[in-house]
């Protein structure tokens, strides 16, 4: 999901909003300059990229199409044949070729992703639902919730939301915040999502945001639900917040 920041709300923090993705291609090829999207987030099944605009999508085949996490293998689509043909050309002067068993084992993973995706979504909305009326939570950043800055493109455009989101806390204590995190008993400490586990990790958009700079206050970490249930994770974040006082 590509997102921004262009206005402040009434506590100063930047609120995230979905890019208008049809909006920008339609100028974009006025110009004759191509669209290229990281559909990641969304992956291929909560946004169609192609029906919006956009004229190469990329998306990180390790994260929801493999559902294991534990894959290195990208994907790169093209709208037209063109497009495709000059994307194969370059792959293969780069020998960018993908293993024959990564290959088995995402083809293996999309199979179960619909079924995947649409639980882990709907877990991901209690969860974040939950946290939203957490007194130690300044803001969850999560276009699926109705509210959010981006929730009206959102719903216009996808046809789901996926299961990453960031919360921003009150505090600035990373002696606090590590306390929280390190003794979860579902969330594991880990950069990549997408897969079966849920994740948690901190995270600083101020160390390369450089078009809008990162202002908001407090800490920010970014969470990933997995497919276990979101009783337990509610409850395992629940514990956490005592240990964070």
């Amino acid at each position: 999901m590509v997102i921004k920041t262009n206005r402040s709300d009434k506590t100063g923090i930047k609120k995230f909003l979905v890019q208008d993705i049809p909006a920008i291609a339609a100028a974009a090829h006025q110009r004759d300059a191509l669209i290229l999207m990281d559909n990641t987030w969304a992956t291929p099944l909560f946004f169609k990229p192609f029906e919006h605009g956009v004229d190469i999508s990329i998306q990180a085949g390790t994260k929801y199409l493999s559902g294991g996490s534990d894959l290195v293998i990208g994907i790169i689509t093209a709208a037209k044949e063109g497009y495709f043909q000059k994307l194969k050309d370059t792959t293969l002067a780069f020998g960018e070729i993908a293993a024959p068993d990564d290959c088995y084992q995402t083809l293996k993973g999309m199979r179960s992703m619909g079924a995947r995706l649409r639980q882990q979504q709907a877990a991901a909305l209690d969860v974040a639902r939950w946290l939203q009326a957490r007194a130690e939570v300044k803001r969850v950043l999560y276009p699926a919730l109705n509210g959010d800055p981006g929730y009206h493109l959102w719903q216009r455009d996808f046809t789901g939301a996926s299961s990453l989101f960031g919360v921003l806390l009150h505090t600035v204590s990373e002696k606090a915040v590590a306390r929280m995190v390190d003794n979860y008993r579902y969330f594991r400490i880990g950069a990549s999502w997408g897969g079966f586990e849920s994740l948690v990790i901190p995270a600083d958009p101020a160390a390369y945001r450089t078009a809008v700079p990162w202002e908001a206050s407090g800490y920010l970490l970014r969470y990933h639900i997995g497919l276990e249930d979101p009783e337990d994770l509610i409850s395992d974040l629940a514990e956490g917040f005592q240990r964070l006082h």
